[in-house]
């Protein structure tokens, strides 16, 4: 009678069974930025930032600042998707509007 189990001195091998799971590493995520410039209204900025970005009007007067006096403001933070996808909604709705407004992103 043979057990392919046992090893040559008789006794039985034992393992341990592990079972690895796929680590799901978390998406990068990129701000939005506006970029100042000195043509668009600051109205329009703030309404920007309301519509598109979903700010309050506080929210949006304090970003709109910040770009207009340090030249660029962070609108929000996103998967990239969002973050492209809201960029390209703020120069398609500047340009329908004929505001020269900017955003792009950055990997936070």
């Amino acid at each position: 009678m043979s057990d392919e189990n046992k090893d040559g001195q008789g006794n039985t091998e034992t393992g341990i069974l592990t079972k690895t799971s796929p680590k799901t590493k978390k998406p990068s995520l990129y701000k939005v930025l506006m970029l100042n410039d000195d043509y668009t209204p600051m109205d329009f900025v703030v309404h920007v930032l309301q519509t598109i970005f979903g700010k309050n009007e506080t929210e949006a007067v304090q970003i709109m600042l910040q770009v207009h006096q340090k030249g660029v403001g962070v609108c929000g933070v996103y998967s990239f998707e969002v973050a492209e996808t809201k960029v390209n909604k703020v120069v398609d709705y500047a340009r329908r509007n004929q505001h020269p407004l900017q955003c792009t992103l950055e990997k936070e």
